[in-house]
């Protein structure tokens, strides 16, 4: 596949390697002769191809992306493909300074500002704000048809009547706006100090802001105070932030519950460390 992909695009290669954290969809980092670094990133399935793709199309001069320099619409085999520029840098780690943060802050924020566009057909992603309520809840039961198999009958039931529980607390619903569902360091590229944007656009909605916020403070600003109030600083730079200290332990304990069904969904085997930390973290959340 990886060849005929290489051959379609017309890409002179010189060295080719798999992209590490790259949990749904296959990606390769391409140097080619002249130098220059492209991607070749094949999605889970056509759904997810077809979300990425209209992502691009909405973001574009508006959010720092990368380039979609081609793409193909792929066959019975393959769901599809994107050649994609490089954006320069790394994924975001915890050893910045909160001015990155601060930028963070106005990446996401900025991206919640695109709103679905009027009088233009969704094919791929869905506006879930309509009925948000019951998009978290049909997920949430989606889950837990796996999770189930997995954790014991008492750590179930708890976990349960704590989503029961807990959802009749969550303020009114903030949108529509774009939102990434898997903004976590991995997807978004630092260039020294300097944000250079964000990447994967596979599971896109319009839908709620509060969702967005979870895996970024589990991963990144749950580590330092000053990220946490820098990323604040600079979201609220460009529009109103919701109160997250009274969203953020709802849609974590869903976070760590839904994680455990998507472990099992991928193979356990394979995700079995992921599979153990969000055991641990819904033990500790619910009981």
């Amino acid at each position: 596949m990886l060849n005929s992909l290489i051959e379609r695009f017309g890409l002179q290669v010189q060295s080719v390697r798999d992209v590490e954290n790259s949990h749904s969809s296959t990606v390769y980092k391409c140097t080619l002769l002249n130098g220059d670094i492209v991607f070749l990133k094949i999605p889970y399935t056509k759904l997810k191809w077809q979300r990425e793709l209209e992502a691009y199309e909405f973001l574009k001069g508006r959010v720092a992306i990368p380039e979609m320099l081609d793409y193909w619409s792929g066959d019975d085999v393959c769901p599809g493909a994107f050649l994609l520029s490089e954006l320069k840098g790394k994924p975001l780690t915890t050893d910045v300074s909160p001015t990155v943060a601060f930028q963070v802050g106005v990446l996401q924020a900025t991206m919640h500002t695109v709103s679905p566009p009027v009088g233009k057909l969704l094919t791929g992603i869905q506006n879930e704000f309509p009925n948000w309520s019951h998009f978290i809840e049909k997920q949430f039961y989606s889950f837990a048809e796996d999770v189930i198999t997995v954790v014991d009958e008492h750590l179930y039931r708890k976990a349960i009547e704590k989503f029961e529980e807990m959802k009749q607390q969550l303020p009114p619903h903030d949108g529509p706006s774009f939102v990434h569902m898997d903004f976590r360091p991995a997807n978004i590229i630092i260039d020294g100090d300097q944000v250079s944007g964000m990447i994967d656009f596979e599971s896109v909605r319009f839908g709620s802001t509060e969702i967005d916020f979870t895996k970024l403070n589990r991963d990144f600003l749950s580590f330092n105070p000053a990220f946490y109030e820098a990323f604040q600083e600079g979201y609220k730079s460009i529009r109103p932030l919701i109160d997250l200290e009274t969203v953020l332990p709802f849609y974590s304990f869903i976070d760590a519950f839904n994680s455990i069904g998507w472990s099992k969904r991928r193979g356990i085997e394979k995700n079995a460390i992921f599979l153990e930390e969000n055991l641990a973290k819904l033990k500790t959340l619910v009981m």
